[in-house]
């Protein structure tokens, strides 16, 4: 099973999957008997990826975003005692 086909959202996999919504649509019976199964393992295979960059960039978010928050925590603290326990 596959996410939504919608080319805005997988923009790095659209062109693969312009060929297989277009293998759907010449082949209306033949795809039940496998004909665009070469392209739904692509596609896959694409997902997969484009899911292993998204992951990557988010950690890497994350990582500065913890890094901020440890610093501006440390500043807190440093600052003044009372302000430590609202941080």
């Amino acid at each position: 099973m596959h996410p939504p086909l919608t080319l805005h959202r997988h923009p790095m996999c659209a062109e693969i999957i312009e060929q297989f919504q277009k293998c759907h649509l010449d082949h209306p019976i033949a795809k039940f008997f496998g004909e665009c199964t070469e392209l739904k393992i692509k596609l896959d295979r694409c997902f997969r990826e484009e899911k292993a960059v998204k992951r990557k960039a988010n950690f890497e978010q994350s990582k500065k975003l913890k890094e901020r928050l440890q610093a501006l925590r440390k500043e807190a603290a440093e600052g003044s005692p009372e302000k430590s326990n609202f941080v």
